[in-house]
């Protein structure tokens, strides 16, 4: 008899690619669909919290997790020494052990993420680790038989209790039910665990912390939870000897903002000084670099601003992963991992030479872009209240309801759908308090934008479809020469198509007193 029959290779080939797939992507609906065939619900295409809906699995992972138990019961008793079996159903057995583990657990993991958040101290001691080594021996330690992948406990304890951390913070940082915003917690995911999990689980997870990541953004997009759900997501290895983790997450994310410090002051908190490096250097001081331990992570908000000098000692430091302390000459090795975030246009700032290319190059081996809260809004316009009834959750508590109709009654009476919100999620917040004080809110009106920037802006964020970007093209250049004929020479496209590209709407609003 062979090991897997069809129908559980098929099964097991569905689970392994849900396991190890970004829970963020729509495509895990995919995998569910396949794991399931006609017993799968129909769920969300992408998944963001939702603020009646608490973080628990839904009912497809509850289904598919009662299949995988009674298959990996079934399929260890017929691994035995001597058995015959393909590699690949061998693994294929591992992955779904895994997710029988990773899930059986997940719960537990939970409870120690939210106790040590609220305690703002590590876990401490895990005392359920002894339930999970006696699942684990029993799932994929088989007497006589030596296994692909040969896990070991105390890292596959750490690294689930590192997903839970990952979907935890994401989770609840990153929120709102757009594209936008599901594309960004891809890309979150795929900085703290790569786009491949099995190489990062294997070799990967130790070397993550030699990675910079870059956020890009325009202000009040949230570049700083970005950094923080990477930041409190990373590998700490588990120590199986005293049941705890070795370092403390809660404690491992160190934010600095550098427009708010002058020059001296930021190599201080960075490199730490010895005593007379400066006037005012009384005592030795440590900074954030020497501070910072392996699984920590300093963040660097508003790198932008950084002053060119300051560039080449954190090139330094990204290079070779050492600096020295303000007045001294003993180099010290920095071990944790650097977040960088700004909403400047660093092209610019390089052409200007107020950027180094060199540090710029050192900085963007992994980029994210935070997107605009109106690009949210062009994509999914019922995000606004979404996003409005998640702040008032914050905001008022138990009114939070009440609240949210108010605030997004007086939007769509007073400022309009169309409003741009150049503050984006922070400016959004502030309406929501503002409403909820004085009963409304009156943004500071810049000074009018013309159609031409807003469709440059468009076409700069990629907010607009190919279709959009030909019409509303051909619309701007016509406008211009006032000639089909001409526009077609201009594009180096058919007259007949130019004609037909034109958008009345768009034109009106380029040529109002045409």
């Amino acid at each position: 008899m062979a090991f897997l029959n069809s129908n559980e290779r098929g099964f097991l080939r569905a689970v392994s690619n849900l396991g190890y797939c970004n829970p963020f992507l729509p495509e895990r609906i995919q995998y569910e669909r396949e794991a399931l065939g006609r017993d799968f619900r129909e769920a969300e295409p992408v998944w963001s919290m939702r603020v009646h809906d608490p973080d628990r699995p839904h009912d497809n992972i509850l289904k598919i997790m009662e299949r995988v138990e009674t298959v990996v019961r079934t399929l260890r008793d017929r691994l035995a020494p001597g058995t015959t079996a393909a590699r690949e159903d061998v693994v294929l057995y591992e992955d779904a052990a895994l997710f029988v583990l990773y899930h059986g657990f997940r719960d537990h993991f939970s409870e120690a993420i939210l106790r040590a958040l609220d305690e703002k101290r590590g876990p401490g001691r895990i005392g359920f680790y002894a339930n999970f080594l006696r699942d684990w021996e029993q799932c994929l330690h088989i007497p006589g038989v030596t296994l692909p992948t040969q896990h070991h406990a105390p890292h596959l304890f750490a690294c689930f209790f590192q997903v839970r951390r990952a979907f935890h913070h994401i989770f609840s940082y990153i929120i709102g039910g757009s594209m936008a915003a599901a594309r960004l917690r891809t890309a979150v995911w795929q900085s703290i665990f790569t786009h491949d999990m099995r190489r990062y689980r294997d070799s990967l997870y130790g070397r993550m912390g030699d990675i910079t990541t870059l956020v890009t953004g325009p202000t009040g997009t949230g570049k700083e939870l970005v950094a923080r759900a990477i930041g409190l997501s990373r590998y700490i290895p588990f120590d199986s000897k005293t049941l705890t983790f070795v370092e403390d997450f809660t404690g491992s994310f160190h934010a600095l903002n550098l427009s708010a410090l002058p020059s001296t002051l930021i190599e201080s908190e960075l490199f730490g000084h010895r005593r007379g490096a400066f006037t005012g250097a009384l005592d030795d001081r440590r900074g954030w670099m020497e501070v910072c331990r392996p699984g920590g992570t300093i963040f660097l908000d508003e790198i932008g601003d950084l002053d060119p000098s300051i560039q080449v000692k954190l090139l330094r430091v990204l290079q070779a992963r050492t600096f020295q302390p303000l007045g001294d000459t003993a180099t010290k090795h920095f071990h944790g991992k650097i977040i960088a975030a700004t909403n400047r246009d660093i092209g610019e700032a390089m052409e200007k030479g107020r950027f180094r290319e060199d540090f710029y190059y050192r900085l963007c081996s992994d980029l994210i872009v935070t997107p605009s809260l109106h690009q949210q809004l062009h994509e999914s316009p019922a995000v606004l209240r979404e996003l409005i009834l998640f702040i008032a959750r914050r905001v008022a508590g138990a009114e939070a309801e009440a609240l949210a109709d108010e605030v997004a009654a007086w939007i769509d009476t007073h400022i309009g759908r169309d409003y741009l919100w150049p503050g984006n999620i922070r400016e959004l917040e502030q309406c929501v308090r503002n409403v909820m004080i004085r009963k409304e809110y009156h943004p500071a009106r810049p000074r009018p934008v013309s159609v031409q920037e807003e469709f440059s802006k468009a076409v700069g964020t990629g907010m607009l479809t190919a279709d959009e970007l030909l019409r509303r093209y051909c619309t701007l250049v016509y406008a211009q020469t006032g000639s089909y004929e001409e526009t077609a020479r201009l594009l180096q496209v058919d007259r007949r198509t130019v004609k037909s590209k034109i958008d009345p709407q768009f034109l009106a609003h380029l040529r109002p007193t045409g």
